[in-house]
């Protein structure tokens, strides 16, 4: 059982969150219980992401069930990082259809596609979800590809990608501000770049000219290879928060395995977000406590997990806190993102 509260945090698979007050089992599906929860947004997902090949999975195709990295049938915790509930096996499974499916239109991939999120966000009224692209400076153009297939549809908020070490950075980034990016992500471990270095400092200066978000995979999440956790080591993004103190950052998995480094961050510097995906109940409520609570965002990384798993730690660490909820699940994102939170409000009534 969970120190601070008299529910469970190990559930057998998915549907069995349906114990938690906040949830139910509809038509084979876990929903929200409750409708008047919300409305949420969602500040980290992904679609398929395609390399060398153009993409080759349809986006709007609408599947019988998503294929999250964490199947539906594992036992999860909510008390651990969520990537701690992963078998050998499912690490061996989602490595392979990341490596090799980004190259095919097969594997779980083909289910990660706008039309499934959109289902999925639909059951649990999450009004907003953003999506966060990862190009390599050739031979891919996922932000490209995926603000094609959500253009005009609101429920959506395509960020861009563009490699530190691309051509034509500026250009590229201007391309995709004017189909409606307002942020950027940076993956270091994925892209093989280092958060600091020179490159990716002038990114980062095109981005704050263009007052566009820089969202980071922040922290060393343990799957990782041996340069990934070097390069994610959350002491590595001090300098540019430090230097560009005009730029927003949003640190991604509120520095996974380094929460505390990257909760000292954000308690030292006012432009930089954490952004919670994968953290604990435990560490939710440390950060909520020590944290700026108007500087934390809630995000899943679907579709490696189902959106209800990091919902149901959200209501555990805010239980009896409804303001400070609905500033993580709807109000900070909103400001972040320039919504309009009393038109939303307004339209999910």
């Amino acid at each position: 059982m969970c120190v601070h509260h008299d529910l469970p945090v190990w559930f057998r698979d998915l549907d069995d969150l349906a114990r938690l007050p906040w949830f139910k089992r509809e038509h084979g599906r876990i929903k929200l219980a409750d409708r008047s929860l919300g409305p949420i947004i969602d500040f980290h997902t992904h679609l398929a992401l395609s390399y060398v090949r153009p993409n080759r999975v349809d986006l709007h195709r609408l599947h019988p069930e998503t294929r999250s990295y964490l199947p539906h049938e594992r036992s999860f915790w909510l008390d651990r990082y969520l990537n701690q509930s992963l078998t050998p096996a499912d690490l061996r499974r989602l490595k392979r259809d990341l490596v090799i499916g980004g190259f095919t239109a097969g594997g779980m991939r083909v289910t990660h596609t706008a039309a499934n999120l959109a289902r999925d966000m639909d059951d649990l009224n999450i009004r907003h979800s953003v999506l966060l692209p990862i190009d390599f400076p050739g031979l891919s153009d996922n932000a490209g590809t995926w603000q094609q297939a959500v253009a005009g549809d609101p429920r959506f908020i395509c960020y861009g990608s563009v490699h530190p070490y691309a051509t034509g950075r500026a250009a590229r980034l201007d391309r995709q501000r004017a189909l409606g990016a307002t942020g950027v992500k940076v993956h270091p471990n994925v892209q093989v770049v280092a958060p600091e270095g020179g490159r990716a400092m002038g990114l980062y200066r095109l981005c704050d000219e263009r007052q566009m978000v820089v969202f980071w995979h922040c922290g060393p999440v343990g799957i990782e290879p041996p340069h990934g956790k070097i390069l994610t080591q959350v002491r590595r993004y001090e300098k540019p928060i430090r230097e560009l103190p005009h730029c927003t950052f949003v640190l991604g998995h509120a520095g996974a395995l380094q929460n505390e480094e990257a909760l000292e961050l954000a308690r030292r510097y006012p432009n930089v977000y954490l952004e919670i995906s994968g953290q604990s109940v435990e560490r939710i409520e440390r950060m909520v406590a020590r944290g700026p609570t108007d500087r934390i965002v809630f995000g899943t990384d679907w579709p490696w997990y189902h959106q209800s798993i990091g919902l149901a730690k959200v209501f555990m660490a805010t239980e009896g806190k409804e303001e400070l909820r609905r500033k993580i699940l709807y109000g900070n994102a909103a400001r972040l993102l320039g919504l309009e939170s009393r038109a939303e409000v307004r339209h999910a009534s």
